[in-house]
């Protein structure tokens, strides 16, 4: 058996458990110094697309990201909201999939963001607002909101505080929506990829503003 593939024990209890004590098992299985997207991959279990979402976007939650973390682990949530949208088998570019990430930085991040999960869990209501979780039309939304949070969490600015945690609620909200078929979870993803698009805007108006003063002032 290879060493991060779940035991017989481990995956009854990521069919039974809550959410939160799935994710605290798949903290507990990463590997001791470096993991890559694929074998974090292989601990959830590629039929756990949406839990292997929300897992690589609990490290978001605190205010500034990990250096390097956003762009793997981005890729990789914008591939799932894809690869769900055409129902086509995971792919990653062996760059991204491959790649070395440390080990412990990242289960700290995760512990620390378990918390703030812990919390978002208790608001779930399963089967609430069916008709924002039904199929069709609606399905189609929902992935096409979870990839625009995918493309959202990827934007250069992991250096400023909340910058990925906003992106990282909506895919959050959504995905748990999805699993869980809480229209009300879904309505916050939406929610949180506006806020997200409002700060986004806003700093890049501050942004521009600060060139062209910085340039008046020279002149």
């Amino acid at each position: 058996m290879h060493p991060n593939h779940l035991t017989e024990n481990e995956e009854t209890v990521l069919e039974s458990e809550s959410l939160g004590k799935k994710i605290e098992l798949i903290i507990q299985r990463l590997p001791p110094k470096e993991v890559n997207f694929m074998e974090i991959s292989d601990i959830v279990g590629t039929d756990s697309l949406m839990l292997l979402a929300i897992f690589l976007s609990l490290v978001f939650l605190v205010p500034v990201s990990i250096p390097g973390v956003s762009t793997v682990f981005g890729t990789g949530i914008l591939l799932i909201g894809i690869t769900r949208l055409v129902n086509r088998k995971p792919w990653l570019p062996k760059a991204i999939a491959y790649r070395k990430l440390s080990s412990e930085k990242l289960r700290g991040g995760f512990k620390r963001a378990l918390l703030w999960f812990h919390r978002l869990e208790k608001i779930i209501r399963p089967h609430r607002l069916p008709q924002l979780t039904s199929a069709g039309w609606v399905s189609w939304v929902n992935h096409l909101s979870f990839i625009l949070a995918g493309l959202l969490l990827m934007v250069p600015f992991g250096f400023i505080p909340f910058s990925n945690t906003l992106p990282a609620l909506a895919l959050i909200f959504l995905a748990l929506g999805m699993l869980q078929r809480d229209g009300g979870s879904i309505l916050l993803g939406y929610l949180a990829n506006v806020v997200t698009i409002i700060y986004f805007t806003i700093l890049i108006a501050a942004g521009g503003y600060s060139i062209h003063e910085l340039f008046q002032f020279m002149n």
